[in-house]
């Protein structure tokens, strides 16, 4: 379902060559995998090369038994509509849309209809807190409301594979921890959740965590 082979990714800085991930891999299993380690370490690298955001230099990455690489960007996108959900770290929702209608954004793309839409979106908004704020755009909510959109609009399809990047980064306390429930409890049976976090805490929720400094992989922990 989620598979990363020797996975690199380097970028050009002027005359320099920077190394943002090098020789990645990992076969994710069901459940909850947290990625931690220090600013700079690659995990927004590796999510965007997992999620196929991005390219990557050398290796592999195979997602629902598709080789991304093998993709062109069209290519990537639809395979990410039918098997993936992706919670940005600065949410990108799209502005001129309301609250509910971005929720409801991937289920039009993947062809529901209206009726639908909503009756899928809506519960989700609820279970976020935000049914009152269904009506209101982004510039009308706060930055921990457009956070909890961003959640619900990446469970919209229920995707089979999450990825999250810093998901409770923007919420207090109380709402970051109702929030990582609803990931956890997404990834259930044969589901996948990849969580990018700095917090230590949280990271510990999951099943296991991989450990990444300067690039690379280091550690991988069971819990």
């Amino acid at each position: 379902m989620l598979r990363a082979e020797h996975l690199s990714k380097h970028y050009r800085q002027g005359e320099a060559t920077i190394t943002a991930l090098t020789d990645f891999t990992y076969d994710f299993p069901p459940g909850a995998t947290a990625v931690v380690g220090p600013s700079g370490s690659g995990k927004t690298t590796l999510l965007n090369l997992l999620a196929g955001f991005d390219r990557p230099s050398t290796g592999s990455v195979e997602l629902a038994a598709t080789k991304l690489e093998t993709l062109d960007e069209d290519g990537r996108a639809d395979v990410r509509l039918r098997h993936a959900g992706f919670v940005f770290q600065s949410w990108n929702l799209l502005p001129t849309l309301t609250a509910l209608e971005n929720v409801s954004f991937p289920l039009l793309l993947a062809g529901v209809g209206r009726s639908e839409r909503n009756q899928r979106a809506l519960p989700l908004l609820e279970k976020m807190g935000l049914a009152a704020r269904a009506d209101h755009r982004p510039n009308q909510l706060s930055g921990g409301e457009q956070q909890r959109v961003a959640i619900a609009r990446a469970l919209a399809l229920e995707p089979a594979v999450l990825f999250a990047d810093e998901p409770t980064g923007n919420l207090d306390s109380a709402a970051g921890a109702q929030v990582l429930d609803l990931l956890l409890e997404h990834a259930s049976g044969e589901r996948r959740l990849v969580l990018v976090t700095h917090d230590l805490q949280i990271a510990a929720r999951a099943q296991r965590v991989l450990h990444l400094r300067d690039g690379r992989l280091t550690k991988i922990e069971e819990l």
